[in-house]
């Protein structure tokens, strides 16, 4: 992977996915998004060198925005990554959690920290995201709010932390796929790879069945299928998959010719290193 100067995320500094890609990429300079488009837009328009893309959570299930949008984004999946999530309670400074009345924070947020919200006796209060939400306590400077945030939103909006791991469960995990306009350079001989394609079945009976019957045939392990409706219509049914190998492997060529037989259309959208996430 190249070096990499910048990235883009959706959301306002402090996000998570801004976590992440700090994570991966300590020294870079994050570019933070409103929508998913106009990350996706900032890398095509060499204004970032990769976007990080939040594509499921062990939670919340698929994130269904980013998948239906990476198709047509015009990049490249590079890479990925698994981002533990630790949410955190905080206040203005010198909070006391019995002055707390309201927790503000992203849906999915508050559905993770819900019984120790109800266990405080607080009010829920929804916003956009879980950062937005600690920029909006900062501005505040009341005592009887508080959000749900990253630490690094924390440190930003000069906020205490007053309870860290906030989350009703230990198992909060985002994947996210690090995404360019250049493919990698990757050979077929390179050892725990994974390929991303999406694809569209013809309308004859048990045609997804066949599809992926090339795969199981030859040995290829298949790690994630999902189902979408394609922008054509309801009748018309398109899958993402994720399965391990890279397309110039012998089994997976077989799988991917077989595969051609009962689809209308294949597209690639990257191949690239597991994470060693993987292997915990």
């Amino acid at each position: 992977m190249k070096q990499i100067k910048n990235f883009a995320f959706q959301g306002v500094n402090g996000a998570y996915s801004e976590q992440a890609g700090k994570n991966v990429f300590p020294n870079a300079t994050s570019v933070p998004c409103a929508t998913f488009e106009e990350m996706f837009a900032c890398v095509r328009d060499a204004k970032a060198d990769i976007a990080l893309v939040p594509i499921e959570n062990s939670q919340a299930g698929r994130v269904a925005d980013t998948q239906r949008l990476i198709p047509d984004s015009e990049l490249q999946i590079i890479g990925e990554y698994f981002l533990e999530v630790r949410h955190n309670l905080m206040a203005i400074p010198g909070t006391n959690i019995n002055d707390i009345k309201r927790i503000h924070s992203h849906e999915q947020g508050i559905a993770q920290c819900r019984n120790k919200i109800l266990n405080l006796n607080k009010e829920m209060i929804v916003a956009a995201d879980t950062a937005g939400s600690a920029k909006k306590i900062s501005k505040l400077q009341s005592k009887e709010d508080a959000a749900i945030a990253s630490e690094l939103a924390a440190e930003i909006y000069n906020l205490e932390i007053l309870e860290k791991n906030f989350q009703d469960s230990q198992n909060n995990v985002t994947r996210f796929l690090i995404m360019s306009k250049q493919t990698n350079e990757i050979k077929s001989d390179e050892n725990d790879l994974l390929t991303t394609l999406v694809f569209v079945v013809r309308s004859i009976p048990a045609s997804l069945y066949k599809c992926l019957g090339g795969f199981a045939s030859n040995g290829v392990n298949i790690t994630k299928l999902e189902s979408y409706i394609h922008p054509q219509g309801f009748d018309v049914a398109q899958f993402y998959i994720d399965f391990e190998g890279h397309p110039g492997d012998h089994s997976v060529k077989l799988a991917l010719e077989e595969m051609k037989f009962f689809c209308k259309e294949i597209k690639v959208l990257g191949v690239y290193k597991k994470s060693d996430f993987r292997k915990k």
